[in-house]
């Protein structure tokens, strides 16, 4: 075989080849291996990539300052309390997907959270959690996981796992003591070095 042959050959060859990532029909970005590709703006307006999470466990919720769930903030205080120093994040999205329930804006969303729930979680600014312009997570966790990792109100809780996989969804009537999410939180919860 000739070098011109060769090379031909190694050309074709490498058009051939997979890239590592899958790309949509329309030639669009390539959808990411884990949620630890994608980054979240926190509502301070500073970055907030998900890889910052890395082996840790992270219960995301879609929040709303006006419905009748929004009291499952305090729970959602309380696990954050619990299960931080073990591995366990809660990020609140907060979203006014349903019902028009989120209506302010960031500041105002924040400091609600703080000051009537005492809410210290990570929160991210306000997002769009379903339809064409969900936030990528959200794309996501329903590419990944299917339609269980889809809010269909406020409140819905998804758990990612260490390695960034969604691990279970909850729906909104899922409380944050529900003893099936609670032990789906431990199951995803880092395991100690047994060297330590």
């Amino acid at each position: 075989m000739s070098i011109r042959s060769l090379a031909a050959a190694l050309g074709l060859l490498a058009l051939a080849a997979p890239t590592g990532g899958s790309f949509a029909a329309d030639g669009a970005a390539p959808s990411p291996a884990s949620a630890h590709d994608i980054a979240f703006t926190s509502i301070d307006g500073q970055p907030l990539p998900f890889s910052g999470f890395a082996g840790k466990a992270v219960l995301v919720v879609n929040t709303a300052s006006f419905c009748g769930f929004t009291p499952q903030y305090k729970g959602l205080q309380a696990l954050w309390e619990r299960y931080r120093d073990r591995g366990l994040v809660v990020l609140g999205v907060p979203a006014n997907d349903f019902g028009g329930q989120e209506p302010g804006s960031n500041d105002e969303i924040k400091d609600f959270c703080e000051t009537t729930f005492a809410v210290d979680f990570p929160l991210t600014e306000k997002a769009s959690v379903v339809g064409e312009t969900a936030h990528p997570f959200y794309v996501f966790a329903r590419e990944s996981f299917g339609a269980a990792a889809v809010p269909r109100w406020n409140f819905h809780k998804i758990l990612v796992g260490t390695d960034g996989q969604v691990a279970a969804a909850f729906p909104t009537r899922t409380t944050p003591e529900d003893e099936k999410l609670i032990a789906a939180i431990e199951a995803a919860l880092p395991k100690p070095d047994p060297g330590m």
